[in-house]
């Protein structure tokens, strides 16, 4: 980030790497302050809210959802409060994160089986298409991704 004082939607949406449209979508969402505004009406950003800005997206990134990152941003905000709530967050994320893992190994596991008994020959006899029809020719149920 260069040195500045205040920088329009646009620098700001540079320098955070957050798109313009976001940035006004955190701001009704009330995750990032209503920046002041230039004579002309411009919305203008410091430091701060740059800084924000890249917390917001690095945590959005790591998949925090609203409610997460909120309560990551408050705490972000009281520096001598414990940090047992963000250690709780990212737990709770990790475990979404195994979970989402284990299904998609899951997955993995039931099109290499449908692949590897599909013998290449006809739509009629295709054990893909077979098994796309039928769940009972899966090997077992599949977890949901989200």
């Amino acid at each position: 980030m260069r040195n500045m004082r205040e920088v329009t939607i646009g620098e700001a949406a540079r320098d955070s790497g957050v798109k313009v449209t976001t940035i006004r979508f955190y701001e009704a969402r009330g995750l990032l302050p209503a920046p002041p505004r230039s004579d002309g009406g411009q919305r203008l950003y410091g430091a701060d809210d740059i800084a924000r800005l890249r917390f917001i997206r690095h945590a959005r990134e790591l998949g925090f959802d609203m409610e997460a990152l909120r309560s990551l941003l408050d705490l972000a905000g009281h520096p001598t409060a414990p940090c047992a709530d963000a250690d709780r967050l990212a737990e709770a994320r990790l475990a979404d994160v195994r979970r989402r893992i284990a299904a998609l190994q899951g997955l993995e596991a039931e099109l290499e089986r449908m692949l590897a008994v599909c013998r290449h020959g006809a739509a009629g006899t295709c054990a893909v298409l077979e098994s796309l029809g039928n769940h009972d020719h899966c090997s077992g149920p599949h977890l949901p991704l989200n």
